[in-house]
This record gives C-alpha cells, structure tokens and sequence, in this order.
C-alpha cells in the first residue's frame, strides 16, 4: 500500500515540476514579449533589449534547477549503490576528503580556534616599529608616521 503512494506521490510531485517549470517560462515569456514593444516602440532603449534576452534564461531556470537535483539525486544513489563516499565537489561546494569509515552520513561540524594577533604599539619616536624582524610590524609603523606627518601638515595649514 505504501508502494502505491509513493508511486503516486512521485508521480504528483513530477507533474507539479513540470507545471511549475511551464508557468514559470510562460510568464518569463510573456515578459519577454511585453520588453520586446517597449524596445520597439518610440521610448524604447537597448536596455529594454537586454531584458528581452533576459526574461526567457529567468523562465528555464527552474526547470534546469529540477534537472539539476535529479542528477545530483542519481548520483548520490549510484554512490551509495557502490558503497563509495566521495563527494561530488560541484554538488558540496568544495572538494571533501574521503572518511576511512565509508560512512554515507554528515560529518560532523568542527571549530578551528583561532588565535588574536597582537600588534606591539610603535614608540612615537620611532618611525620603523623597533623591530628589525617583522616587517610588516615595520611597515605598519611607518605607515602611521606617514599618516601622523600628513595630519600635522593638514593642522598648520588650518
């Protein structure tokens, strides 16, 4: 019995797709047209042409989002079919490594500590940070000489 309604259900569920896939490019279409007059009419410009190119690719997308998830769909299958975990890195976002115990579920979310950088303030009577062995401390030090010079520049002309 639960067999049936599944059927039925996936059955219901791809009709819905495929109404929703018609709509959505029945009404980019129409829009379509409808940028089409205003292109061709006395006020029309050429961004109005770039809708009408526009609208059509705005009506398929839904239906290459469904023909997208399917595919991931069929490929999880396949994979869990072989008893592989790899993980498609289009479908993820990134690439995935490989666990050593072949399990199909989430992995489990890690934090990664990050530690503060601390920044030594530079003496203000010096201008290369007092320390020969970071240089980005150094340039940081010189940069803000640079920028204190600049502001005492801008006081004495006020």
């Amino acid at each position: 019995m639960s067999d049936r309604r599944s059927t039925a259900s996936r059955a219901s569920r791809k009709l819905l797709i495929a109404c929703v896939s018609v709509l959505s490019l029945a009404a980019c279409s129409g829009l379509a047209w409808w940028q089409w007059d205003r292109f061709t009419s006395a006020g029309g410009s050429y961004q109005n042409l770039g809708y009408v190119l526009q609208w059509p690719l705005f009506g398929l997308f839904p239906a290459f989002m469904f023909w997208r998830m399917a595919k991931l769909r069929r490929q999880a299958r396949a994979n869990a079919a072989d008893g592989t975990d790899t993980v498609d890195a289009v479908s993820s976002g990134e690439a995935a490594a490989i666990t050593n115990e072949g399990s199909a579920g989430p992995r489990p979310w890690t934090r990664i500590a990050r530690t503060p950088v601390v920044r030594r303030a530079a003496d203000s009577g010096d201008t290369h940070g007092g320390d020969a062995e970071d240089p980005e401390d150094a340039a940081l030090a010189e940069y803000n000489a640079y920028l204190a010079q600049l502001n005492a520049r801008e006081q004495e002309r006020n």
